[in-house]
């Protein structure tokens, strides 16, 4: 009865019904673009042959962890962002931006210089495959250049989100896809007069769509006058209690996204000394059911907004009922999906053949099955946890649910399954994932706990 109310409650509520469909689709759009980009990526790379999807998909391992470290600090500052706007507090949105950028720069140049001073001593942490530790490091050369764009955009684009500025991104988003697109189909191949350079082609075309991306988010923000739209120094001059507000909020979210990073890219130790093939078949699998996930991403970032600007107004109540909507919607939306990713695969897989073997095909579609199965503790993870429990800053919870996980539970399930009981891949991806129903169980608690609800943006005032 209570869950009909509920329903009843949500559908009737057309202010929260708009809002949550103006943040999240667009958020879910730019995240289909990016998924498509890399569909055609490994398509095109698929076409090379298994070994070259394995190099890249492995080489990416790098900037994924990259990747998380900056989205655990947009994360992070995204939260009191937020909850600033809710307070209608410019000038601190401001200095979040400031101090965000800096750690994301930072951290770019961090990875950066090792995946250029070395690249084949970063693929060897991945494989033992030579040949995909040489075409991996020809790669991850190039494709490592265009990391400071990314801190810079995705910083950027976050506090966008942050002030329900979202449309923007996803335009801008297009462009550097088809971009990118344009130029994989140049270089990989060898058209319009240029050389056929294989994978290095792609990490070129990669680089050339960043620094578009970004130039065009920079150009965005201060010709169109923006909230962000700001002097050099007014992105700094943080007072002592801001700082401890950021550092209790945010840093518990960078470590969160780093530490998971680092475990997730573990994993890809495991699959990597399960051959060339099994990685394969992993690296498909992720691109295909991250067609289903962008789903889940725009509604986990227009949870944690939607959440956080009602928090920051001091409209507590309001905030645990829309979280309870959000994570209903979830749901009927996960069962949607999941039929989606069971009904599409082998479509998608047929597009890798005859560049793949029927080996891989079929190791490729018993991992989507597996993902499908699993997919409502692992979206319900993404809503809550990324959604819920962060828009309250109740980071430290949420840093301790993500990383025992990984670490305790799959990592050593993975290496268990790959190395010691030598299973197939879709086996060794299911052990993996029972870390998803363990932050589920443990997550769910938290959420009914309601120490989440919190107005950050007054405890600093």
């Amino acid at each position: 009865m209570k869950l009909a109310n509920d329903i009843r409650d949500m559908i009737h509520d057309t202010y929260f019904l708009k809002k949550t469909v103006l943040l999240a689709v667009p958020v879910a759009m730019q995240g289909l673009l990016n998924t498509v980009v890399n569909l055609v990526d490994n398509l095109m790379i698929g076409s090379l042959g298994a070994t070259a999807i394995a190099s890249v998909g492995l080489a990416n391992k790098v900037f994924f962890v990259f990747s998380l470290l900056v989205f655990g600090v947009v994360s992070g500052s995204g939260i009191l962002a937020a909850q600033y706007w809710g307070n209608h507090d410019v000038k601190n949105i401001r200095k979040v931006l400031g101090i965000s950028l800096m750690i994301a720069l930072i951290g770019a140049i961090l990875f950066l210089i090792p995946a250029r001073w070395n690249p084949r001593m970063v693929m060897r942490i991945f494989t033992t495959s030579e040949s995909s530790i040489e075409m991996g490091a020809a790669y991850l050369m190039v494709a490592a250049l265009s990391y400071p764009c990314t801190a810079v955009t995705n910083t950027y684009v976050a506090m966008l989100r942050s002030v329900n500025r979202v449309k923007e991104p996803v335009i801008i988003s297009c462009v550097a896809i088809l971009t990118n697109i344009t130029f994989n189909y140049i270089f990989i191949f060898g058209h319009f007069g240029a050389p056929a350079l294989g994978v290095v082609g792609a990490a070129l075309a990669t680089l050339i769509a960043r620094i578009l991306e970004m130039t065009l988010i920079l150009l965005t923000v201060y010709a169109g006058k923006t909230p962000l739209a700001c002097h050099v120094r007014e992105l700094f001059g943080y007072s002592k209690e801001f700082l401890i507000q950021f550092a209790r909020t945010s840093a518990p979210v960078i470590c969160n996204e780093f530490m998971w990073g680092l475990g997730t890219t573990i994993y890809s130790m495991a699959y990597g000394r399960m051959g060339d093939e099994a990685v394969a078949a992993i690296t498909i699998a992720t691109t295909i059911q991250d067609l289903a996930v962008v789903l889940f991403q725009g509604l986990s970032a227009a949870t944690a907004v939607i959440l956080g600007n009602e928090l920051g107004a001091g409209k507590l109540k309001r905030a645990e009922n829309y979280a309870r909507y959000l994570l209903i919607l979830q749901f009927f939306l996960t069962i949607v999906a999941a039929v989606f990713v069971v009904g599409i695969r082998w479509k998608v897989i047929g597009l890798y053949q005859p560049g793949i073997s029927d080996a891989v095909a079929e190791a490729t579609s018993a991992c989507l099955i597996v993902f499908a199965l699993f997919m409502p503790f692992k979206m319900f993870n993404y809503v809550n946890i990324v959604g819920v429990l962060r828009s309250g800053g109740d980071t430290v919870m949420c840093l301790f649910i993500d990383t025992s996980g990984v670490w305790f539970i799959g990592i050593p399930l993975a290496f268990l399954g790959a190395l010691v009981l030598k299973f197939p891949i879709h086996i060794v991806y299911a052990m993996v994932l029972l870390e998803e129903v363990y932050k589920a169980i443990i997550g769910f608690i938290r959420y009914r706990q309601k120490k989440w609800l919190r107005n950050l943006a007054q405890e600093i005032a």
